[in-house]
């Protein structure tokens, strides 16, 4: 399903000037039809109540998403770009690592749909998001 090969690794040490670094997120696996990340659940990700927020679980969402669709692209002749994301928040989470799970939904050559499943440290689902992602050429 991949273009080439990857590991959490080579992703981890992608440029850090942006949202992901910002708020810590890290790639811990890479598999036939998936990728895990995890994001920390603390003074950076939590809303006013004490919580994790919402939007740090799009961030989560979307960086796995954004990340599994320029991992099936060929970087040389496309990008890839956010179309649409949705959540919904199943359950509040105050402390401890989320992780998400990314599997795809649809794999075509202008479209990707990825869902993107978060879990909590106790494996209970706190967030289950969609994301659509638009594979269009580089620009020159």
């Amino acid at each position: 399903m991949w273009f080439s090969e990857f590991t959490p690794e080579a992703l981890n040490d992608r440029p850090k000037n942006h949202i992901g670094a910002l708020l810590d997120i890290k790639f811990t696996e890479i598999g036939s039809n998936f990728i895990k990340a995890t994001m920390p659940v603390d003074e950076r990700t939590h809303q006013p109540a004490g919580i994790l927020h919402g939007g740090a679980s799009v961030v989560l969402a979307e960086t796995l998403g954004s990340i599994a669709s320029y991992m099936c692209i060929d970087p040389e002749k496309y990008i890839a770009v956010g179309l649409e994301v949705n959540a919904n928040h199943l359950r509040s989470v105050k402390n401890g690592l989320v992780t998400g799970i990314c599997t795809p939904l649809h794999i075509g050559a202008k479209t990707h749909v990825w869902e993107i499943k978060i879990y909590t440290d106790k494996d209970k689902m706190s967030c289950v998001s969609r994301l659509t992602v638009a594979i269009l050429p580089k620009p020159l």
